[in-house]
């Protein structure tokens, strides 16, 4: 490979951080181009600079006191031209990694799997493909449904409707904030539940537990 693969990497845990970039530094073909600790920091550093991939945890503060990267990381998705993203995390929840994988993420890296795996997400962001580290598939698998990557990406509204949900306002309460009718909020909520691989109320508010909204 001639041309560098450029990283960002962004963890909030200092000792990930020294890892990850331990490790990545001694592979020829990568280039570390900044390394943040919050999400914040994170989208500082994609004004800046230019790169191929970011490796990013999820469990960062959000922008403007949100409680995770999830949504900075999904606005980002959602832009016509963005680096690929690979999410480095802990969680082995279903729902919340076929989330991910339906908001557009490149690759899921269990933090316990071998350091390799990391290398082999990269690679494989750049040449196109969805890569899950061993612990992870293994999570999706067990799930009855699973899903199928990038099959389900929720749109703004939907985005919106969920997170009003979860932080307890009621479905009538969402319309007149959002100014829509309480049947567009219903049929609003019930498709983003349906491409997040969620069946019942419990299951949705586990889901927003394991991300941070609630």
């Amino acid at each position: 490979m001639t041309q560098k693969i450029r990283v960002i990497v962004a963890d909030d845990h200092v000792c990930v951080r020294v890892g990850v970039l331990g490790l990545l530094q001694r592979v020829p073909h990568i280039e570390i181009v900044g390394e943040a600790a919050d999400t914040e920091g994170l989208a500082g550093l994609l004004d800046s600079f230019a790169c191929d991939v970011v490796v990013s945890d999820i469990g960062m503060a959000g922008i403007h006191g949100g409680s995770n990267a999830v949504s900075f990381l999904r606005r980002l998705l959602r832009a016509r031209s963005h680096p690929s993203v690979i999410v480095l995390t802990m969680i082995c929840h279903a729902h919340l990694l076929s989330g991910l994988l339906h908001i557009g993420v490149a690759g899921i890296v269990d933090k316990r799997d071998t350091a390799n795996a990391l290398i082999d997400a990269i690679e494989a962001a750049i040449a196109g493909k969805v890569y899950l580290s061993e612990q992870v598939r293994h999570a999706i698998e067990s799930f009855d449904a699973p899903p199928q990557p990038r099959a389900g990406v929720l749109s703004v509204r939907e985005w919106e409707v969920f997170q009003l949900y979860v932080q307890g306002l009621a479905v009538h309460e969402i319309a007149v904030r959002l100014q829509r009718s309480g049947k567009t909020i219903s049929t609003q909520k019930r498709s983003a539940m349906r491409k997040l691989g969620l069946e019942t109320e419990n299951d949705l508010i586990d889901y927003a537990r394991q991300i941070g909204l609630a």
